[in-house]
């Protein structure tokens, strides 16, 4: 297929706005049924084509396991000659549609929605009125995050299951699409796709050479497109403050968690020696999520606990290094926390006439398995077979949807606590799921320098096809699952999580030993668009149905050696 873009590709674009207009329609919204349409579409594309029906075996769902929407990962195949594999991943989930208020009937009907808001357009702001009026861009929900993306993979896939089918020579390799429920939430379809591309490696003997995603990029310039060769990975710890209880007129007796978990919040809420850098590239200062007490109705006491979590986002971070980090500060409040009550008191003391005392409180901060061995070593088979019962009361709960995991997560803290014979306040912290690793070219050892030059080799390309400017960072920065496209040291990050985060295992996992099995070069080549999960979200046309699909032919054929 080399040098044969415009025969290959052409009408490729009325294909392209064709599936993506049935993708849109199905109502997909994250954790609902909506999502088993958007599967079911996904595979209807492919089922009535020659080549996947001389080859139903490389048409397909792999079950989430134990998912409470019954949802799947489908994927199509096309097999040519040799093991070499590029993997295309896109998730065909998409947000709730609380944004768009009046228009919510609209939102999977591009062409209506348009004509709304061009009724409205004299209200937005101007780059949004006047992408509105210039027709260049495509309008709905979905079209950019991300079906526009995974329409384009799905009729590359159907083009190159055409080529084969005549020669199957013409293609040095294979192609995988996935198509991924639940990535706007706690990507369970991704995890379930770790399991199903091992599967398929050992089945058909498949030697992966890149996970390619196409979200959608943002520009800086707009003159400038956006290749990225990583993603930026998310970690969500938990602070779990204990204080003493108290009346209010007697404050000093007491410790009041609030302020404790107001001095860690301080401490943490942009700091940005949390970031992390690499080359020019910074992940964005971590900012705080969820922060309240734990009293389940007014009375005259000060809280006896309160919580809250963080989102951080990392580049090379460990889950390790980042508990470390998080410890030291909690430390450091309660040290000043302390220092600062210790100051009120003797001013208080003295302003009544009260002789010179010492408050009793002592900084402590433990990570979460510090807490669980406590209980344990205090109560032995009574606390773990309760432990055990709690965790499973609580899975009920949250699959009945009673209860979130980050709910869970602290109930099952306060349960350890029933277990805990000292008193005394103290700082629990550690991890709720999700855990999305941080992942980039930079890090692969192994690979093909080829392929891992592939950004360089993208740009030229643009350059020279189309007179289109792009650049390659390093991390997608949008948290996306190509995440699960490599991990280093498995053993080290799952020991940490089990560690950390009180729920991994029991309503929470993670196959971390088959993604490191799996692990490949990663890149994320999607069109230009704006305004994600919005009324106003929208894609880029040329890029969507120009642009995007001859890049990726491109980089298949380069990872596949035929360019």
């Amino acid at each position: 297929m080399k040098g044969s873009d415009t025969s290959f590709l052409e009408g490729i674009d009325k294909e392209i706005r064709d599936i993506l207009a049935g993708y849109v329609k199905a109502e997909s919204i994250t954790c609902t049924h909506g999502e088993k349409d958007a599967e079911a579409y996904f595979l209807s594309c492919f089922q009535a084509q020659p080549y996947w029906q001389e080859h139903p075996e490389l048409l397909g769902s792999y079950a989430v396991k134990d998912d409470l929407f019954e949802r799947a990962v489908g994927y199509a195949m096309v097999c040519g000659t040799g093991p070499d594999t590029v993997v295309m991943i896109h998730h065909y989930d998409v947000v709730t549609t609380e944004d768009y208020k009046r228009f919510a009937p609209l939102a999977f009907s591009p062409a209506e929605l348009e004509a709304e808001l061009m009724k409205i357009r004299s209200g937005f702001p101007g780059e949004i009125r006047e992408d509105l009026e210039s027709g260049e861009w495509l309008f709905g929900h979905g079209v950019c995050d991300m079906k526009g993306g995974g329409a384009v993979q799905m009729a590359l896939l159907s083009r190159y299951g055409e080529s084969v089918r005549k020669d199957p020579a013409s293609l040095p390799g294979n192609l995988i699409v996935l198509a991924v429920p639940d990535e706007e939430n706690l990507s369970a379809g991704m995890r379930a796709a770790v399991l199903l591309l091992e599967e398929l490696r050992e089945k058909l003997g498949l030697r992966y050479r890149m996970m390619i995603n196409s979200e959608p990029h943002q520009r800086r310039d707009p003159r400038i497109g956006v290749f990225s060769a990583g993603s930026v990975g998310k970690m969500l710890p938990f602070f779990y403050v204990r204080g003493f209880l108290a009346h209010v007129g007697k404050m000093f007796e007491g410790l009041n968690p609030l302020g404790l978990l107001g001095a860690i919040i301080r401490k943490t809420e942009g700091n940005t020696d949390l970031c992390d850098i690499v080359g020019t590239e910074a992940s964005p200062p971590p900012t705080w999520l969820y922060s309240r007490d734990r009293k389940i109705r007014y009375d005259v006491s000060m809280p006896l606990s309160a919580a809250g979590c963080l989102s951080v986002l990392s580049l090379n971070k460990t889950p390790a290094e980042l508990m470390e980090m998080l410890g030291s500060l909690c430390r450091e409040a309660f040290d000043e926390v302390l220092d600062d009550l210790g100051r009120q008191y003797a001013s208080y003391r003295k302003a009544t006439g009260r002789p010179a005392c010492s408050l009793p409180w002592r900084t402590r901060a433990d990570d979460f398995s510090q807490l669980y061995r406590e209980a344990e070593e205090g109560y032995g088979e009574e606390f773990r077979r309760s432990f055990r019962q709690e965790l499973q009361r609580l899975k009920q709960e949250y699959e009945n949807g009673v209860m979130d995991l980050t709910e869970c997560n602290f109930a099952l803290v306060e349960h350890v606590f029933n277990y805990i014979d000292d008193l005394s306040p103290r700082v629990i912290y550690g991890l709720i799921p999700p855990y999305y690793p941080n992942v980039s070219n930079r890090y692969r050892t192994g690979s093909p320098e080829k392929i891992l030059e592939i950004g360089s080799a993208l740009e030229e390309y643009a350059r020279s096809a189309f007179g289109q400017a792009y650049v390659t960072e390093e991390f997608y920065t949008g948290i996306s699952d190509l995440s699960y496209s490599a991990v280093p040291d498995s053993e080290e990050i799952e020991r940490t999580l089990k560690d950390t985060m009180p729920l991994y295992g029991s309503l929470y996992a993670l196959p971390l030993k088959i993604v490191e099995k799996i692990s490949m070069p990663c890149l994320n080549i999607g069109p230009w668009g704006k305004d994600f999960h919005k009324l106003t979200e929208r894609v880029l046309k040329q890029d969507l149905l120009e642009r995007t699909p001859r890049i990726l032919h491109f980089a298949v054929e380069y990872i596949l050696g035929v360019r």
